[in-house]
């Protein structure tokens, strides 16, 4: 088998509503050999992979899949099974997929969930390899697939801390974006309603608290000068500063360097100058400037507090291990060790001890060795400090935390100035204020990790990742979410993005806008190029400014990647034409009117729908269709549309020239058609129904009839304000209009347009992708000598074919048209333009269906063009 292409579906796509990986296999010779033929093939998969019980497939019972199995189907289908089950075992729970006949033989579409995408795309490589050595009879060894599907998931996974906080975010609808795989970078929300978190720092919190927490002597005089208890100590350069501290302060020490992390280079409970000499080294080489401090007797305490309030409190206790009487000190780490809960790193509950240069001094300084023989019931501490990340364990104690302790930790937080804080407390209890006993506070932590709350050793966990999406999202109903709305369709989609755009900014909000040509925040132009996929959904989404997003969406990147969201408050359907048939798999009409629908099928419970009624496969997908449903249409006597009016639905039409808005028995006018200028006096019928189309979005995001009347006055078809679409420039007694139509239903579109502007000669460059049909080529060719009296046929992107051959066939069609259309190729695009700039004199029209809009713009400024000929015919059309 073969995996001809691969990659993760990261939103709403063409196969799932979720996010999902898209494999394309090839099954090569299994082909012929479905599972029917392979004798026990269901007893050996079952052995390998009991839990395949459990699959339902489309016989909706448990044991659904082994029965097709049975049955006979095809290796494609057991991969989607096996891709799903094999991510379960590692700890993702799935369950969706399919398996779909593509239009070659032997090749399928495979689709399967996922929930970490890294993973996702290992389970698939893996189920393909495993399937074809179970076809084959093969030996499998599926420990070993498991292990390196946990290598990939324990290298990509977020740590206990920070997921923790997804979690809640997930409970409360937050959507979340990873922003760097290297570490733990996340973006809450949306735009200007986002927040962002790195582990567990967060944007809010206090660079200069963030500073005190990181210099232990710098904590010790802010908590210290404000009556709370804080070892005595000293900051040390040399190892005879140090002497002279203990000198001062008096045996027995802690050691700790000034800044650090993770109890690193921290040693305690010091009570002679060799040891001190030992201690001193080992925290110099993690800084060269040493705390030397009161050692205080007391079990070791967390207090995590959040947003000023107490959330949790945990006892914890140095990596250690409990004697039996019969084994040795080495074998009781081992047998430690083997503890299923501890894992390396923060994989699991417990980390794995290691011992280190520290340990092995502890282990001196209580008369000890590795091979000695433990006394059943002793405790050997092996660390000096209690962090989980060194075998440390945990109990919670929060239910014992005094009123008086509580209000200590609330204050510490206060005074430091971080929103998020470990607090590390030695203390003989918690249950007694700190008055009353030995305790001191020897640290506080910027960043804490929450492993030891939300799973301690011993006691009841704690969600401490909901008080921060609470503190980051105050408004318990807030998902930080803002209004998105997506807009697709065969043409008209960056006319339609661009005006609702303005729309929304001329009533006051501040826009991020992706459509084919540039991304726009707030009519700022940061990046051009082709943004009309999930790539500038996700750029758009984490600009922290954007009010609201208005994105179109390609039927390419909904193919290639999703949506790149997850849903939307309005999804806009233009038309369904034929355009790029054939790629992806996308062969018809009604396949390619599924692939639109997905916008639809995205929008959120609440949110709406807007449908061109005047497309039939519009119409009918609107089966696809969640939220409310606005309709617009040309033709104001539509009958689904007047059944729709009826039932208090909203409707966007033309009536007696005016753009109106209908409900119930209600008939709102907007504006005359005349008054809005993309219409060409409602000659460009293509741009009416824009209009309509952002009109209707524009009424669903909120916008009144008066801020959708002014927003279309003001939107005009210029360079400016819509490049490339439709913009009409008189140059020197000639008039240019440029255009992206580069598909057959858009020039169908604008040749009625073209027919309406007086002219003595209609001149065109023109071309077209290679990647469409012959016969779509051959068909544009047709318009273009159809609707013009010169043609030259330019080519900028093969895609795929051989250099000319899109050309050819476009010339071939105007070629066919019997009249007097002179036709040329000429390649190069500017070339072309150059040409027709030669060709064309006053009273002529130049139609530029070009992509260098700026290029041809700025070569047609100062140009003089000749005056026609004497006595030259010219057009007389209205």
């Amino acid at each position: 088998m073969n995996i001809l292409e691969h990659r993760a579906l990261r939103g709403p796509n063409y196969y799932s509503r979720y996010p999902a990986i898209f494999m394309r296999l090839d099954i090569g010779e299994l082909e012929e050999k479905p599972s029917d033929t392979v004798p026990g093939i269901v007893e050996r998969l079952t052995a390998l992979l009991p839990t395949l019980q459990e699959h339902r497939c489309s016989v909706g019972r448990p044991g659904g899949f082994l029965e097709r199995l049975e049955r006979g189907t095809w290796a494609g289908h057991v991969v989607e099974h096996v891709a799903i089950e094999l991510q379960n075992l590692i700890g993702f729970s799935v369950g969706y997929g399919k398996s779909i006949d593509s239009y070659e033989p032997g090749i399928y579409n495979v689709v399967y969930r996922y929930r970490d995408e890294a993973c996702g795309l290992a389970a698939g490589v893996e189920a393909v390899n495993l399937v074809e050595r179970l076809f084959a009879g093969e030996a499998i060894d599926m420990p070993a697939i498991i292990d390196r599907l946990r290598q990939v998931r324990d290298a990509h996974m977020l740590g206990p801390s920070t997921a923790a906080i997804v979690n809640a975010a997930n409970q409360r609808g937050i959507p979340h974006t990873r922003l760097s795989e290297e570490n733990s970078y996340i973006q809450f929300g949306h735009g200007h309603r986002q927040q962002r978190i790195q582990a567990t720092v967060t944007g809010r919190t206090d660079l200069i608290g963030f500073g005190i927490a990181d210099d232990k002597e710098w904590t010790k005089q802010v908590l210290g000068d404000a009556g709370i208890p804080v070892p005595r100590g000293r900051v040390c350069d040399s190892f005879d500063e140090a002497l002279d501290a203990v000198h001062d302060i008096g045996y027995p020490v802690a050691v700790k360097p000034v800044i650090g992390n993770h109890g690193r280079g921290v040693s305690t409970n010091i009570e002679d100058d060799h040891s001190l000499c030992d201690a001193f080294e080992i925290a110099a080489h993690r800084n060269p400037s040493v705390i030397v401090e009161q050692y205080i007797r007391g079990e070791d305490h967390r207090l995590l507090v959040i947003d000023g309030k107490l959330v949790a409190a945990a006892r914890r206790r140095p990596a250690h291990v409990v004697g039996d009487g019969v084994a040795t000190l080495q074998a009781l780490v081992d047998a430690e060790n083997r503890d299923p809960r501890r894992g390396i790193g923060h994989e699991n509950l417990l980390t794995q001890i290691q011992l280190d240069e520290q340990s092995l001094r502890l282990i001196d300084q209580q008369n000890l060795t590795l091979q000695s023989v433990i006394s059943a019931g002793e405790m050997v501490f092996l660390k000096p400090t209690a962090n989980l990340s060194t075998g440390g364990t945990a109990t919670d104690v929060t239910d014992d935390v005094h009123p008086e302790v509580r209000y200590v930790a609330e204050r510490i937080a206060r005074l430091v100035g971080l929103d998020i804080i470990g607090i590390d407390l030695l203390a003989e209890t918690l249950t007694r204020p700190l008055e009353e006993q030995s305790a001191a506070v020897v640290e506080v932590n910027a960043g804490p990790g929450f492993r030891m709350h939300l799973s301690p050793t011993h006691g009841e966990g704690r969600d401490v990742g909901r008080p921060v999406i609470d503190m980051l999202f105050p408004d318990g109903e807030s998902t930080g979410r803002i209004p998105i709305a997506a807009i697709t369709g065969t043409n008209g989609k960056t006319t339609t993005v661009r005006l609702l755009s303005h729309l929304l900014r001329q009533a006051g909000r501040n826009v991020g806008m992706a459509c084919t040509g540039t991304i726009e925040v707030d009519n700022h132009v940061i990046l051009r190029g082709d943004y009309s996929g999930p790539q500038a959904a996700a750029i758009v989404l984490r600009e922290p400014t954007v009010e609201c997003a208005v994105l179109e969406v390609a039927r390419g990147g909904i193919m290639r990647r999703g949506l790149g969201f997850d849903e939307c408050d309005v999804g806009v359907l233009l038309n369904i034409a034929s355009d790029h048939l054939g790629e992806h798999d996308i062969h018809t009409l009604d396949e390619l009117a599924r692939c639109k629908t997905v916008v639809i099928d995205a929008v959120r419970q609440g949110g709406t729908a807007v449908l061109n009624a005047d497309d039939p496969r519009v119409l009918a997908g609107q089966e696809w269709a969640r939220g409310d449903i606005i309709f617009f249409t040309l033709d104001p006597d539509s009958r689904p549309v007047r059944r729709h009016v009826r039932d208090q639905g909203v409707a966007f039409t033309v009536h007696n020239e005016r753009i109106v808005m209908r409900q119930g028995h209600v008939e709102a006018e907007v504006i005359p058609v005349v008054d809005v200028p993309i219409t060409f006096e409602g000659h460009a019928r293509f741009n009416v129904a824009n209009a309509l189309a952002a009109s209707a979005a524009a009424y669903a995001l909120g916008l009144s009839i008066a801020d959708i009347q002014r927003g279309l006055q003001t939107f005009h078809p210029t360079p400016g304000q819509n490049p490339g679409r439709t913009n009409l420039i008189d140059a020197n007694g000639m008039k240019v209009l440029i255009d992206y139509g580069h598909n057959v239903p858009a020039l169908e579109a604008l040749s009625e347009l073209v027919g309406c502007i007086p002219a003595r000669r209609r001149i065109s460059v023109a071309s077209a992708p290679g990647n469409r049909r012959d016969e779509d080529l051959f068909t544009l060719g047709i318009l273009l000598a159809r609707m013009h009296d010169v043609v030259f046929i330019y080519e900028t992107d093969a895609r795929g074919r051989a250099p000319g051959d899109a050309a050819r066939l476009l010339r071939d069609g105007a070629e066919s048209v019997p009249g007097a259309c002179r036709v040329e190729i000429i390649l190069e695009e500017s070339q072309a333009v150059d040409r027709a700039f030669d060709e064309a004199g006053e009273g002529d029209l130049l139609v530029l269906l070009i992509d260098d809009v700026e290029g041809a713009i700025e070569r047609l400024k100062g140009r003089r063009f000749s005056p026609p000929a004497a006595n030259a015919p010219t057009d007389a059309s209205p």
